[in-house]
């Protein structure tokens, strides 16, 4: 769930933060490589980054685990579309690069055997307004 600071962010306002930078990476987030989702990596300092908003939705109890890939990409692709009321999407929060504004977003993937956190940078042409 989302405290009542942090703002919930639909497809538009992800355009919005999307466009917003010019995409290039500075010296401080130019580490994450994260064209799809990626483990973030283990050295990063994660105090470079600052939330700024999340997708998750406190009126919606149990988010649906439905992926949206009509394309035939899968979660891994570079090029699947960000639709954040579909997994994992539905679980994230926005982030940004505290220096330059570069932004990402980042959940947390429960597995059997380990938790891992995912990164993945946020591209304006990628989001859709797609509903399950």
């Amino acid at each position: 769930m989302t405290d009542n600071s942090t703002p919930v962010l639909g497809a538009a306002d992800l355009k919005r933060l999307a466009e917003a930078h010019s995409g290039a990476a500075c010296a401080q987030c130019g580490s994450l490589r994260a064209p799809g989702w990626e483990a973030m990596p283990g050295g990063f300092d994660r105090d470079l980054l600052r939330q700024v908003g999340t997708l998750r939705r406190p009126e919606v109890e149990d988010p649906t685990l439905q992926e949206y890939h009509p394309r035939g990409t899968h979660a891994w692709s570079a090029d699947a579309p960000i639709a954040p009321a579909f997994f994992p999407y539905n679980r994230c929060d926005a982030w940004q690069c505290a220096a330059c504004g570069r932004p990402f977003l980042r959940y947390t993937e429960y597995g059997g055997y380990y938790v891992e956190e995912r990164i993945r940078e946020l591209r304006a042409a990628l989001v859709v307004d797609a509903q399950p």
